[in-house]
């Protein structure tokens, strides 16, 4: 059977996870799975067969211990003094959803097939996700 052929026979599902309720590690691990289809029985590493997974209330975000002000994210501009950096309790504060989105993107697997994987992550600041978006 070509690629081709099983892509069309992929069914994606959608998965809610709310952000409040668990801490954004563990929660980022499991949404990495889901994205990937490695929870399918019909599991294969070179086909993109993951579901859609919708985040709500990034805004209040789970984390613990001292890594408000111990996790920083960092960014290079590539020139002399261009290293910038930011804890995660600024970062939050900045936008909460790229807090989410990082954390994903960086357990899934370094490969072409992540760029599209990462697509189907909706990440909203607060519960009225279904009047903003319609699930684009």
């Amino acid at each position: 059977m070509s690629e081709n052929k099983k892509q069309e026979k992929i069914k994606r599902n959608w998965h809610l996870f709310d952000a409040q309720e668990e801490s954004f590690g563990r929660m980022a691990s499991k949404i990495a799975v889901l994205l990937r289809g490695k929870h399918k029985t019909s599991f294969t590493p070179h086909i993109d067969g993951g579901d859609y997974v919708v985040v709500i209330n990034s805004d209040n975000l789970k984390y613990t211990g001292n890594k408000g002000e111990g996790k920083i994210y960092y960014r290079y501009s590539g020139y002399m003094g261009g290293l910038k950096e930011i804890n995660l309790k600024d970062k939050i504060k900045k936008d909460s959803r790229e807090v989410i989105k990082i954390a994903v993107y960086g357990m899934l697997p370094k490969n072409k097939l992540r760029d599209e994987m990462i697509k189907r992550l909706k990440v909203y600041k607060d519960e009225n996700y279904l009047e903003k978006d319609k699930f684009k």
